[in-house]
């Protein structure tokens, strides 16, 4: 059955990050996820997941400036040296709390650039990532993201994802599928889902077009939910949605999921 994270970084901000451990774990969440950790020491983010018992099941690896507006430095030319260090650091994080993925972002990409030399560099970027986190036994996620609410981000289609997660010739890189991304830019969600099943390490969910909890708007969370299961994913699901008003008083879809089979 589909199993559900609930997002830190989207979720629960009716309180401070390190609270939202304890907040999830009452709403009853077994997992979380969240961006990025690196303003806490990863004593503290481990201290957060134990003493709420929750497993943490993916974050992000180090995006560059994230507050100058940088989105990942994977496809960036010239940031190679950086991007080594931030995958030692998120390694770092990775083995203190126990995560077993880790998503690189790829970046912005200026327009007219030549796209052969941004793909060369996060060809090379990914295989030096993925070959450093399987020595980890760490899966390595690259995630297709809509150029609506990111104008510019190096990968966009489903297809694009798992055409260079194949030439990487890594095995442990996989696809973070979210699928609210993935309906904005190209729909047909299920067959997508279908056809690369064996490429997909991770699932994230959010209502279409607003991106709130999902049980309105354009896709079908609930058969989707289903066919996971007819499909034999056993991953999570991520919940990387900002709630309309307070957390708790949004999980009723949650509810609704459960009454009808599937866990938390």
């Amino acid at each position: 059955m589909p199993k559900f994270a609930a997002n830190l970084t989207m979720m629960f901000n009716e309180v401070a990050f390190p609270q939202r451990f304890a907040a999830a774990a009452a709403a009853g969440f077994k997992a979380v996820e969240f961006l990025f950790p690196y303003d806490y020491t990863a004593h503290e983010v481990a201290s957060w997941l134990q003493e709420n018992k929750l497993e943490n099941v993916l974050f992000n690896l180090p995006p560059g400036d994230w507050a100058a507006g940088e989105r990942g430095i994977a496809a960036l030319p010239g940031r190679e040296e950086e991007f080594r260090a931030g995958v030692a650091r998120g390694i770092e994080y990775a083995l203190a709390l126990g995560t077993k993925r880790l998503h690189v972002m790829a970046g912005l990409i200026p327009a007219g650039a030549d796209l052969r030399i941004h793909r060369e560099v996060y060809l090379g970027n990914l295989r030096h990532a993925a070959r450093e986190l399987a020595t980890h036994g760490i899966s390595l996620l690259i995630e297709p993201i809509n150029g609506r609410d990111m104008p510019g981000y190096f990968l966009h289609t489903q297809a694009q994802a798992h055409a260079l997660r194949e030439e990487s010739g890594a095995p442990n890189v996989k696809v973070q599928m979210d699928f609210y991304h993935a309906q904005i830019v190209e729909g047909d969600l299920a067959q997508t889902f279908r056809k690369n099943l064996d490429g997909i390490g991770h699932v994230q969910i959010a209502s279409v077009p607003a991106r709130n909890e999902p049980d309105d708007g354009e896709v079908n969370y609930p058969y989707l939910f289903r066919l996971l299961d007819e499909f034999g994913y056993e991953g999570w699901i991520g919940c990387e949605y900002r709630p309309r008003g307070a957390t708790l008083d949004g999980l009723g879809w949650l509810a609704a999921a459960t009454t009808q089979g599937v866990q938390k």
